[in-house]
């Protein structure tokens, strides 16, 4: 085999970025930091509002102190969540410790992306359903904790949550029994 010193340079190279790529790739993924048991919740204190689900008790649930990276097109998770009083989010928002009302166009992120209170009261951008709405982060979707009454008996958010009032699915034209459950993509606004 008669390779040219170029050829063997390229594929070297070639060799050591595609390497290099896949230890990257390893160290930017998010990797669960725990797990929580989950207790019965006291009866009737489980909101089993927007198809909420309660924590079973003795079940395992993966918690997470970090988010997949964000970039200008972030993958996610869209769900429900109610934003008042005795809804299914639980007590009032870690933003601003109030209460908002489903009609405004408001979320809460996964803990890694809420990033301690960093990106409260700003804006991020929603695409999904072939449509796009701007929303204002006001709470946390806890991945780190839950089962508890502060969580309203709620299992631990996923690390890849962003969880939306009814005005954001609506202005994804999302409506009725579609609601809950979506893939979109976000970045800050």
């Amino acid at each position: 085999m008669n390779m040219k010193p170029f050829s063997i340079i390229f594929l070297f190279t070639c060799f050591v970025l595609i390497i290099t790529a896949c230890f990257t790739v390893e160290a930017d993924t998010c990797k669960p930091s725990g797990k929580l048991r989950g207790k019965k919740p006291p009866p009737g204190k489980c909101n089993h509002g927007h198809d909420s689900d309660c924590c079973q008790e003795g079940k395992l649930y993966t918690t997470y102190t970090c988010s997949p990276q964000v970039s200008g097109h972030t993958k996610a998770i869209l769900t429900l969540n109610g934003f008042g009083s005795g809804e299914d989010g639980g007590g009032r928002c870690e933003c601003d410790n109030q209460y908002h009302h489903d009609t405004e166009l408001i979320v809460a992120l996964s803990t890694g992306w809420f990033n301690k209170k960093k990106r409260c009261m700003n804006y991020i951008n929603i695409h999904g359903n072939g449509k796009s709405v701007k929303a204002k982060v006001v709470d946390e979707c806890d991945s780190t904790m839950g089962c508890d009454s502060d969580h309203d008996y709620q299992p631990p958010c996923q690390n890849n949550i962003v969880d939306a009032s009814d005005a954001v699915w609506d202005a994804l034209g999302v409506h009725g029994d579609q609601r809950g459950y979506m893939e979109i993509y976000w970045s800050d606004a």
